[in-house]
């Protein structure tokens, strides 16, 4: 069992002025009881220039339990972890999670004690995600809207505002209505776009003066490659046909908020995407291509129609008929969809060119093996978790690839972390010591 213990770094990289942070520490006890070593000084705010903050981050399912109450319909996530509990390490579900929604419904000022222990230990700001199901329980505007879970989100608002804490909200994080995926199978139509712009025209309208940032989704690329169930793609282009369905509604939702809200509530908006970093195996050209299109087929696959208004050319040339195609308006819609590019970074592989493989998935279209080592050395240090090794230069490295192949776009870096083994023989303060977090958090920020 690991603790998650997620470091969630909003980066902005402008390409004039000042760099811009903002790091989302997760307020989670660890448990590794080693002393932290002498792996560098201490950081402390003059460590850092002016503008950098740090916030708090979260996401609805993981936190807010209350799963069918005060109105709210079941989400997918809801579902799932009742249908395959097999799936589930611990076999647990977000039926109360850490109870989040009633903490603050039944006793207000436990709510606000979170919310000022993050402001007393300097948070600036603090990410989270609405959960569709909760503000509209059948997925859609004409099935009602939930009072109570409306009320539930302005009054965070307002608490994260009272005590000087900047929402950044996130419209999607994995959990959209069971509603919807019964009624038409959710992202795999393109009926999806339409709910999901009202569902965000209902967030602006309703929570938009005084949140200034917003995330359409969160690591939709992470999501279409696990399938529409969770479980794997059932079909050859199952994963595409996701992928193309969250572009366009990110875009339509885009396209609403600028031109109804964006100007009076001058906010911005934008999305979320995962990946790792891919060294080349080797010094060979044909590894060096392999860790291209790692990239390409990752990140590029939601990054180049947002900047490019197209999927990359290596997935045009190698998925062929799967990969759908974006209509001239589609492809115009998507291009320049973003005010800010959200990216969540854990780790890095190493990247070997492979030969076509005789199953046609998304996962093995890349022709690409991805390993963790390289004669028996790993690409870093090693943590709780098997596939998240120690790199912090390959953040680094993405940076500045972000900059150079996508025009120096906004750059905010949306999750960075390490998970701890648990030893409950730990006390919390022997707990809190955590050196490989401490190192690993401390590496990420200094290569930057």
């Amino acid at each position: 069992m690991v603790t998650p213990g997620r470091c969630i770094l909003l980066y902005h990289m402008a390409s004039q002025g000042p760099f811009f942070f903002i790091c989302l520490l997760a307020l989670a006890a660890t448990t590794n009881g080693a002393k932290p070593n002498h792996y560098s000084k201490p950081f402390n705010r003059s460590s850092f220039p002016a503008g950098f903050s740090f916030g708090a981050g979260s996401a609805a399912y993981q936190i807010e339990g209350a799963a069918l109450e005060d109105g709210k319909g079941p989400s997918v996530w809801d579902t799932f972890a009742r249908k395959y509990p097999e799936r589930i390490a611990d076999r647990s579900t977000g039926d109360v999670a850490v109870d989040f929604y009633h903490r603050y419904k039944i006793v207000q000022e436990m709510l606000q004690d979170d919310i000022k222990l993050m402001k007393k230990v300097g948070l600036d700001s603090f990410r989270f995600s609405i959960s569709w199901s909760r503000i509209l329980p059948k997925g859609k505007l004409c099935g009602g809207v939930n009072p109570p879970g409306v009320q539930f989100y302005n009054n965070l608002i307002d608490e994260l505002l009272a005590n000087g804490l900047k929402p950044f909200v996130t419209l999607l994080h994995f959990d959209h209505p069971q509603a919807l995926e019964d009624d038409y199978g959710g992202f795999l139509s393109p009926k999806i776009v339409d709910d999901y712009v009202d569902y965000a025209d209902l967030c602006f309208k309703t929570f938009g003066d005084p949140v200034k940032h917003w995330v359409t989704m969160n690591e939709p690329n992470g999501w279409s490659l696990g399938g529409a169930n969770g479980s794997a793609a059932s079909s050859p282009a199952e994963s595409y046909i996701l992928a193309h369905h969250f572009l366009l509604s990110h875009a339509a939702a885009v396209k609403l908020y600028r031109k109804k809200y964006q100007a009076s509530q001058k906010g911005k908006i934008g999305i979320t995407i995962i990946t790792n970093w891919f060294v080349p195996k080797s010094e060979t050209t044909a590894d060096s291509k392999a860790a291209s299109r790692a990239l390409d087929f990752l990140f590029g696959w939601f990054v180049d129609p947002l900047i490019f208004g197209e999927y990359p050319k290596s997935m045009r040339s190698l998925v062929g008929r799967r990969l759908p195609k974006f209509t001239e308006a589609e492809s115009k819609m998507l291009k320049g969809s973003i005010d800010f590019l959200g990216v969540n970074y854990y780790t890095a592989n190493y990247a070997e060119n492979a030969p076509p493989s005789n199953t046609a998935i998304a996962a093995n279209d890349n022709r690409v093996n991805l390993t963790t080592e390289k004669n028996g050395v790993p690409i870093g240090t090693p943590t709780a978790v098997s596939w998240l090794f120690i790199y912090p230069k390959g953040l680094r490295q993405l940076m500045l690839y972000i900059k150079e192949k996508y025009n120096n776009p906004p750059i905010y870096i949306t999750e960075n972390g390490v998970a701890e083994a648990n030893n409950a023989s730990l006390t919390v303060k022997e707990a809190l010591k955590d050196s490989t977090r401490i190192r690993y958090l401390d590496g990420h920020l200094k290569s930057l």
